[in-house]
């Protein structure tokens, strides 16, 4: 099992979750780069931190060192991941943060579960779209205004392959204080990236320049709101 660092985080995967590519990534630092800045950036010691989507624990664990790891909950659909998430958050000593597996919906999803579909490196399965190849497994369907009155995070991180799309058909409650999230462009028109930055204005959130990056969008509350 190949065991990396980057930032001071302490990080194993699994061989048969090792491709090329992913270990190219870790070993030059690149892997989750923008995001790690980001959160490096803005979460602050007592955050309540929301990720959506947890890769193998790397920003999870950067959030657990800066916030306590008893803030920190993290969110993975892949059931193949969830070990790797859980073993890199103990093996930084960060065994107080939650992991919970599921895929999140919009609050008008229906059903109790979503099909997933698991590609061969896991930094791109998502939730399943007609006709796409890929090993499909059913998981748990965790709608965003359930999470977000359980956990009532002051930070939210998001990379989740696309499903980002059904998130904002509502304003975002008073207490999330920063959203961060990588955007998928391949995967949704225009018009979705719009609806996500008009649905963050409406919640008293604007675009955060310094904590963006490329794909990575930020966006910080505006004070007094």
């Amino acid at each position: 099992m190949p065991e990396f660092e980057l930032r001071g985080v302490r990080l194993a995967l699994p061989d048969a979750l090792a491709t090329p590519k992913i270990v190219k990534k870790l070993e030059s630092g690149q892997y989750e780069g923008f995001e790690a800045r980001a959160a490096t950036m803005r979460v602050r010691p007592g955050n309540r931190v929301l990720e959506l989507g947890g890769g193998m624990g790397y920003v999870g664990c950067l959030c657990a060192g800066i916030a306590g790891a008893e803030n920190v909950v993290t969110v993975e659909a892949n059931p193949h991941m969830l070990p790797v998430i859980r073993a890199n958050l103990d093996r930084n000593g960060h065994g107080a943060a939650q992991v919970i597996h599921g895929a999140v919906a919009g609050d008008g999803a229906e059903g109790e579960s979503l099909t997933f579909r698991l590609g061969k490196a896991f930094w791109a399965s998502s939730i399943a779209e007609d006709g796409k190849p890929g090993d499909l497994v059913d998981v748990p369907l965790l709608r965003l205004g359930d999470l977000l009155r359980a956990h009532r995070p002051h930070v939210v991180i998001m990379d989740i392959e696309g499903a980002e799309q059904h998130l904002f058909d509502a304003p975002w409650p008073g207490h999330v204080r920063f959203v961060m999230m990588e955007l998928h462009p391949a995967r949704y028109p225009d018009t979705v990236i719009q609806r996500i930055f008009d649905t963050m204005s409406a919640s008293g959130l604007t675009y955060d320049p310094g904590a963006s990056s490329g794909g990575v969008v930020s966006f910080r509350r505006v004070r007094g709101r």
